[in-house]
C-alpha cells in the first residue's frame, strides 16, 4: 500500500510541477524601484546571501516572489537535484529541508535561516525601501 501511495504523489509531483511553475511566473511582481546607488547597495549586501531550494516547492517559490518583488540578486542553490548543494545545505545547516537562505555575516562566520515566512521577513527587514 506504501507503494502506491508513494507512486501516487510521484505522479501528482509530475502533473502539478508545470502548474506551479507557470503560476510563479505569471504572478511575480515588479520588483521595487531604487536609485541605481541604492541598488548597488542592495546588490553588495545580497552578494553574501544564498537559497537553498527546491524548483516546485510551494514555500521556495514564495520566498522567490519575494527576493524577485524586492529587486534582489541572491543565487539560487537546486538542493533536490545538485549534490553538492545538498551536501552543503546538511552540512552547513543541519538538514535538508528548503526553503534555507544561507547568510554569510560580516565575521565570517554562516546563519541558516530555514521557513520561509522567516526569510520572507528577514529580508523585509533588510531590503524593503524605506
Amino acid at each position: 500500500m506504501r507503494v502506491i501511495i508513494r507512486y501516487f504523489f510521484r505522479t501528482l509531483r509530475l502533473v502539478l510541477t508545470p502548474f506551479m511553475l507557470l503560476s510563479e511566473k505569471l504572478s511575480t511582481p515588479k520588483s521595487v524601484t531604487r536609485t541605481p546607488e541604492k541598488q548597488k547597495l542592495a546588490d553588495e549586501a545580497s552578494k553574501h546571501l544564498a537559497l537553498y531550494q527546491f524548483r516546485a516547492c510551494p514555500f521556495c517559490i514564495k520566498v522567490r516572489k519575494e527576493i524577485a518583488r524586492l529587486g534582489l540578486n541572491i543565487e539560487t542553490r537546486d538542493a533536490q537535484h545538485n549534490p553538492q548543494h545538498r551536501a552543503a545545505l546538511e552540512a552547513g545547516g543541519g538538514r535538508v529541508k528548503v526553503p534555507c537562505l544561507k547568510i554569510q555575516q560580516d565575521d565570517g562566520s554562516e546563519r541558516w535561516l530555514y521557513e520561509s515566512a522567516e526569510i520572507k521577513a528577514w529580508l523585509q527587514e533588510r531590503f524593503e525601501p524605506a
